[in-house]
C-alpha cells in the first residue's frame, strides 16, 4: 500500500451492481480501510430472524488509501466500480479526495444509529428542466446541452439551432456536471 512519503486520503467509490461488502473484502485483503454507510436491519428468513448490515446509500463506499492505489483500484476493477473524480485546471482527470475532516463528520452522523436520517446518494442531485450540463462518463462522455422532460423523463438535449436536435437515452445523475452559463 503506502510508503512513509505517499499521502494517505479518503476517496469515493461508486460500486456497480451493489456489490459494496465484496468490495470492501478485497480492499480488506490489501489492508485498506473502508467505509460503507450502512444500518443494522433485522430480517427474517425461514422463520429465523437475524441481524444484517444493509447500505442506506445504495453502491456507495469510501477507502483510505494513496492516490496511486485509488487509480490502479478503478483500472484493476474496471466495469465494477467507479472511482469519484474530477477535471482539474489541466483538464486532466483526478481521484476527488475527500478531507479527514468532512469523513469523520460524515462516519459520525452516520454511524450514529439515530432514526430519521435521509440519505441522499450522488444520484440525488436534482438537474432542472433547461440546465445546461456536460456528460462526464459513459458512452454520451463529453455531449453537452440541455436537460428537458420526455415521455416523463429526463433526458439530454443536444442540438443544432435551427436545424435539428437529439435526446440521448436517460443519463444517470452521477455522469452529469452542471454547467454555469456566462451571461
Amino acid at each position: 500500500m503506502a510508503t512513509g512519503t505517499e499521502c494517505i486520503h479518503w476517496y469515493g467509490l461508486k460500486v456497480f451492481f451493489n456489490k459494496v461488502f465484496e468490495i470492501e473484502t478485497l480492499l480488506s485483503a490489501d489492508g485498506v480501510e473502508s467505509y460503507i454507510p450502512c444500518e443494522i436491519v433485522t430480517v427474517e428468513v425461514r422463520g429465523v430472524r437475524k441481524q444484517v448490515r444493509r447500505t442506506v446509500i445504495p453502491s456507495l463506499m469510501f477507502f483510505r488509501a494513496t492516490e496511486e492505489y485509488a487509480k490502479d483500484l478503478q483500472t484493476t476493477l474496471r466495469g465494477r466500480v467507479m472511482l469519484y473524480t474530477y477535471v482539474n485546471e489541466k483538464w486532466k482527470k483526478v481521484p476527488s479526495l475527500i478531507s479527514e475532516y468532512e469523513m469523520d463528520m460524515f462516519r459520525l452522523v452516520t454511524s450514529s444509529g439515530a432514526a430519521g436520517l435521509d440519505y441522499f446518494g450522488g444520484d440525488s442531485i436534482v438537474y432542472g428542466i433547461g440546465d445546461r450540463v456536460r456528460v462526464t462518463g459513459g458512452v454520451f462522455k463529453g455531449a453537452e446541452g440541455y436537460i428537458k422532460r420526455i415521455k416523463g423523463r429526463r433526458r439530454l438535449i443536444v442540438s443544432i439551432t435551427g436545424i435539428c436536435a437529439v435526446a440521448t437515452s436517460f443519463i444517470p445523475n452521477c455522469f452529469l456536471q452542471k454547467i454555469e452559463e456566462v451571461v
